[in-house]
């Protein structure tokens, strides 16, 4: 009887060549500034966090940013949750935060193309100007954050938070997250800004903000914006509700900065 070291299958349990498709090829997306400068972004080919879309509502935040850079941005400590492409980080930068800190789900294929994409804008960012990349699961330590941060600051000005409330089971750890790093004064906001894709769980997504007015923060509704096309076309549910981006600012309240 032949030892079992020694036997050969012959490839037999092999995958034959094209069984399984391949993986997508990334893709490329252009967001235009209204400055007219152009950041362009490569997109995950394919990731089950939808890292291989540009979001409307991260559109519509860059566009935010960039029309309110002078007193938002400047010179400030800007953090990113859930990132994606991470162009509203890249914008932060561009428009001279001092640090800015790009992040979503610690994974290596969505953590090595935002390293891309901040490293293929970095002509594009002034001197004095920091954009860092990290991998952070929502309501996780938030050290290696802050180690990002100026000496002796350890927290941010600016949340960028686009798209991030779809989850309402993860409502919880944003919470938490918002907590442990937006500063506390009276300046400080998280910006949220989402599109309900699926317009039918609208009121569960909606109930992230009694749940942050409960948590000592003041949440302030700042604008609805229709956009011109739906981001995914045979998507069911109201058309125009999955064509709106809606966005709200967060503040600590007076309470809490006493």
């Amino acid at each position: 009887m032949a030892e079992t070291d020694d036997y050969d299958a012959g490839g037999m349990f092999n995958d034959p060549e094209g069984f399984y498709d391949p993986e997508p090829e990334p893709t490329f997306a252009e967001h235009p500034m209204l400055s007219g400068q152009t950041v362009r972004v490569r997109l995950v080919g394919s990731h089950p966090l939808y890292g291989d879309l540009l979001w409307n509502a991260g559109r519509t935040s860059a566009f935010y940013i960039e029309e309110r850079a002078q007193e938002l941005i400047a010179g400030k400590d800007v953090l990113e949750i859930g990132a994606a492409a991470g162009v509203p980080s890249i914008v932060s930068a561009i428009k001279g935060a001092r640090t800015t800190v790009m992040t979503d789900y610690p994974d290596p294929d969505l953590v090595d193309n935002m390293r891309y994409n901040a490293t293929s804008s970095a002509s594009m960012i002034p001197a004095g100007s920091k954009l860092h990349v990290d991998g952070y699961k929502w309501g996780a330590s938030v050290e290696p954050l802050q180690a990002c941060l100026p000496a002796g600051e350890t927290r941010f000005d600016v949340l960028i938070m686009a798209d991030v409330v779809y989850s309402y089971r993860e409502h919880p750890n944003l919470i938490k997250t918002m907590q442990m790093t937006l500063k506390k004064s009276p300046e400080a906001v998280a910006l949220v800004i989402f599109t309900p894709y699926e317009p039918w769980l609208l009121p569960r997504t909606e109930t992230f903000f009694p749940l942050a007015e409960n948590s000592g923060f003041k949440v302030t509704k700042m604008f609805e914006k229709l956009m011109d096309n739906v981001l995914f076309e045979n998507d069911p549910g109201d058309e125009k509700l999955r064509r709106t981006v809606f966005g709200y600012e967060i503040r600590w309240t007076e309470e809490e900065l006493k």
